[in-house]
């Protein structure tokens, strides 16, 4: 007899990253990930099909991601990337056992561990994969083992762009780039940084009352029927950012709001949203923290991969994380065999912790409830080295031991358990305190007016281009002109400059794409365009290659009538 449903959700996004540097930010950040996440989690999925297993996980790959996989600039320059780490790790064969080196021995190990492990990337990529990631998540998701959800095209901050057209124009891209390359629409999205507002009333230049609307219907137009929240969102109280002392924040002062008061409603569902049928479903906040805690949860285990320490010859990850106070320094070698045993105890733990949390709630209510959890993918493999397995041991557990637990992808459990409430849900985010200060504080605030401006300039350029142009270079200027009007509105950028964590390449890629998009629209707007120079740009960005500018038209707002809408309470 079921106990519940557990829906097991991976959100994959990394920036556009083509032909905007290597190391330490650019194309290597992607070839990382491709290494460490996506290459091991497709053989995860198709090692347990081969089991007689569907994993039944949600994966989400945004847009711009999707686009750089399926680019054979980065196909080759992704074995390439291999190559040179089958190169440097070879060497490490060559000099490794040193009498002169500590545990030079146990280093010879783990150099031969590394050599096969790159070899064997390189022969899943190059042949059982041929090169095409998507082509083979396309496989699995039409073989029943996965669902693929889509984003907004670039990741773009949804709450803070300026118009309805921009807005719909990254989830209509972000759809169709879904359809195109996986064969079908997404049934639901991931919210680019699960940002989230209510629809809102304003005063137009017209003197009137508007009306924008909320989120949910620009997702209801572009036919997605569900997307993820955190836990605060729906329950109330303080989101996890909310916990800690006011303090640094990266390099700014972060103040948290005062805590929301209890809603009475629990993640153990998903909910209808009141303007549009689009569902909501919030990440269960003890089995999520379980594992994406690197102080609390699994990862942070001292038998673990110690990311950020790396061989000063050829970068290879031989430290384990030993203790979190442990300094880079004195950290000890690490143990793959000791690793992966943790990972069987871990996966244990995990699918009994995941039972008797949906067990205690059918218990208390009389009914089956929903266990979400929701992560970044990269955490899997790339941060947390052995996390790819996890996620393999526990499906398989699952499967084989606890049958009582229901796993479905997401849009599997709102089509047979479709929501029986609605709920207003307030303006939130993942971010630092559950709102948007993450993306807009002192250190971006210069970014948005540049962004607002460039999104009213292309629909003023498209409203004077309503009919596509007979003079193919003008329509190919348009189209460009779309793709960079896209880029610059990512939200990594201004999320990179807050964290610190690459605030110069940030504020460079952002002004790049800036200047590319004014380029292009003074070259239109003059009549002159420069073919050569046009050319140049889109050989560096030539993301969605079937786009259609003319997305870009305005979208009037409705004047609102006699009977005003009243706004809920928002918490910004």
């Amino acid at each position: 007899m079921s106990v519940g449903q557990f829906v097991f959700m991976l959100h994959s996004h990394l920036p556009y990253y083509r032909k905007a540097g290597m190391w330490p930010f650019g194309e290597e950040n992607l070839y990382e990930c491709m290494a460490e996440t996506y290459v091991p989690l497709l053989n995860a999925i198709s090692e347990l099909y081969e089991e007689g297993i569907k994993a039944k996980l949600t994966v989400g790959i945004t847009p711009i991601l999707a686009e750089q996989l399926n680019d054979e600039h980065l196909q080759n320059g992704f074995v390439k990337y291999i190559d040179a780490q089958i190169t440097a790790v070879s060497k490490d064969l060559e000099r490794y056992p040193d009498p002169n080196v500590a545990h030079s021995q146990h280093l010879k190990y783990l150099a031969k561990y590394y050599f096969d492990l790159w070899n064997k990337l390189r022969d899943d990529f190059v042949n059982k994969y041929e090169k095409n990631l998507i082509k083979y998540f396309r496989k699995y998701q039409d073989l029943g083992c996965i669902e693929i959800t889509t984003s907004g095209a670039t990741h773009g901050f949804s709450p803070l762009l300026a118009t309805d057209s921009n807005l719909n124009a990254q989830f209509k891209i972000g759809q169709d780039t879904t359809e195109r390359l996986f064969g079908k629409k997404a049934m639901g999205a991931w919210l680019p940084e699960c940002a989230y507002r209510q629809g809102y009333e304003y005063v137009g230049k017209d003197g009137k009352k508007h009306w924008r609307p909320a989120i949910e219907v620009t997702l209801q137009n572009n036919d997605i029927h569900y997307f993820f929240t955190e836990s605060h969102v729906i329950e109330g109280g303080n989101s996890i950012g909310n916990r800690r002392v006011i303090g640094v924040y990266g390099n700014i002062e972060y103040i948290p709001l005062p805590e929301r008061p209890a809603t009475g409603y629990d993640t153990y569902s998903a909910y209808w949203l009141p303007d549009a049928q689009v569902a909501v479903m919030g990440r269960n906040d003890r089995a999520g923290y379980q594992v994406w805690s690197a102080a609390d949860g699994y990862p942070g285990d001292g038998c673990f991969r110690e990311f950020h320490k790396r061989d000063d010859k050829s970068g290879m990850h031989y430290w384990r994380i030993t203790s979190p106070t442990t300094d880079l320094g004195d950290k000890m070698l690490y143990d793959p065999v000791l690793a992966f045993n943790k990972i069987n105890e871990n996966s244990d733990h995990y699918t009994t912790l995941i039972y008797h949390l949906l067990n205690d709630y059918k218990k208390a209510t009389g009914k089956e409830g929903l266990v979400m959890v929701s992560f970044d993918t990269e955490l899997f493999g790339h941060w947390w080295f052995e996390g790819v397995e996890f996620i393999k041991q526990v499906i398989k557990k699952f499967n084989t031991y606890l049958p009582e637990v229901e796993i479905m992808t997401a849009g599997e459990y709102i089509t047979k358990y479709p929501p029986k409430e609605a709920i207003q849900i307030p303006e939130s985010s993942w971010g630092q305190g559950g709102h948007f200060y993450v993306w807009q504080n002192h250190l971006t605030e210069w970014m948005w007016p540049i962004i607002h401006s460039c999104e009213k300039r292309m629909c003023q350029i498209v409203d004077a281009h309503a009919e596509i142009p007979e003079d193919k270079l003008l329509h190919r200027a348009l189209n460009q002109l779309a793709r960079e009007n896209l880029l610059l509105q990512s939200s990594d950028w201004p999320f990179l400059i807050t964290t610190w964590q690459a605030k110069d390449y940030a504020t460079d890629r952002f002004n790049e794409h800036v200047d590319r998009f004014s380029f292009i629209a003074d070259m239109i707007e003059s009549g002159n365009i420069d073919d050569a120079k046009l050319k140049e740009i889109e050989s560096i960005d030539n993301c969605f290659p079937v786009i259609d500018y003319r997305v870009y038209q305005s979208i009037t707002e409705g004047v609102i009538p006699q009977q005003e809408k009243k706004l809920a309470p928002l918490y910004t």
